[in-house]
């Protein structure tokens, strides 16, 4: 008896050309972003060339939006806290891009956090755009074409643009270096957990926001906002001639956000239209080397050489039998093709 072999499925909305797919995405359609935005994160040799085709046609209607970072601890409530911001500037007119950059499974590599489960209210405002996108394994928790993404979201006329991270990692600098402006979320605590809070962190940050202010636990925020305020002093400003100020808000009774929103646009004036082209010219050229870095390392590992001898050399690595220096040169020599 023959058995019948299912016919493959066609994508029954493929990608559709870069000019009409730009085109739809400078216009507005959030359907054409949302497809825009699937092609920039496929790792297809094809679609990758597609999507820096995309990118190139979508460039002229990007670098009007404010770009924020926000990061913090899991638990701190970065999603209601973002959900509540959001609200708040779309309630002012404004037009929002959440890209929310979720945990990767180890196992599947899939998205453990749903698309817009967190934020279902700003889900629903047709002012909003919201994109998880998984980490993938990507150093420091940052989706790799983050950036794409969110000039994507520019281009499609989305003056506010948020990069939210995990919160693990390195992935607080990696946003740092994409956006305007970097907001660290802080539990209402201090004492021993202001003991424990990485100075790195702090040092990224240019505007720091104390969360779930509110019942119990505003006096435990007022607390923590007075010492936050003590020892930002003692480290050094991310934004030269900038003191990052101290916030508190209840993301949960949506109070305090306009103050958040206040202090952004006064960081926007302080840094001014020069300092701020010229930040983004300096992120553009580390996007760039991070490019050809990640680029040089893909390369690395695909060179048959290199693949033959890589499992051995990390097994003498881990016994102790050669030094990681030792292994490193032998691998890079097989890469440049010298004996």
């Amino acid at each position: 008896m023959k058995t019948s072999r299912a016919k493959p499925q066609k994508d029954p909305n493929p990608p559709k050309d870069g000019d009409d797919i730009a085109e739809a995405v400078v216009a507005g359609d959030r359907r054409a972003l949302a497809r825009a935005i699937t092609l920039i994160e496929s790792t297809r040799a094809d679609h990758r060339a597609r999507a820096e085709a995309l990118i190139g046609k979508l460039l002229p209607s990007t670098g009007n939006a404010v770009r924020i970072g926000i990061s913090g601890s899991p638990g701190v409530g970065k999603s209601t806290f973002i959900e509540a911001f959001g609200l708040y500037l779309t309630g002012q007119g404004r037009r929002l891009a959440v890209l929310a950059v979720d945990p990767s499974s180890p196992l599947s590599g899939g998205s453990i956090l749903g698309d817009k489960t967190r934020m279902q209210d700003l889900a629903r405002n047709d002012k909003a755009f919201i994109r998880p996108s998984p980490t993938a394994g990507t150093l420091g928790g940052v989706a790799r074409r983050t950036r794409e993404a969110g000039l994507a979201c520019e281009a499609a006329g989305f003056d506010v643009v948020i990069v939210e991270t995990v919160g693990v990692g390195q992935s607080e600098t990696a946003v740092a270096d994409m956006v305007d402006l970097f907001v660290l979320l802080l539990p209402p605590a201090g004492g021993d957990e202001l003991q424990g809070l990485k100075k790195g962190i702090v040092e990224l940050a240019d505007l720091i926001v104390v969360n779930k202010a509110d019942g119990d636990l505003e006096p435990a925020a007022n607390r923590a906002v007075a010492e936050y305020k003590a020892a930002v002093h003692m480290l050094r400003p991310a934004t030269s001639g900038w003191m990052p100020p101290i916030l508190k808000v209840s993301a949960l009774q949506r109070r305090g956000l306009d103050a958040v929103w206040k202090e952004i646009e006064r960081f926007r004036e302080v840094l001014g239209p020069e300092r701020l082209a010229e930040k983004r010219i300096r992120q553009a050229r580390a996007w760039m080397w991070n490019e050809i870095e990640e680029g040089l390392v893909a390369e690395l590992r695909a060179h048959p050489k290199v693949a033959r001898q890589l499992a051995q050399l990390e097994a003498k690595v881990a016994a102790g039998d050669m030094t990681p220096t030792s292994a490193a040169r032998i691998i890079l020599d097989e890469f440049r093709g010298r004996e």
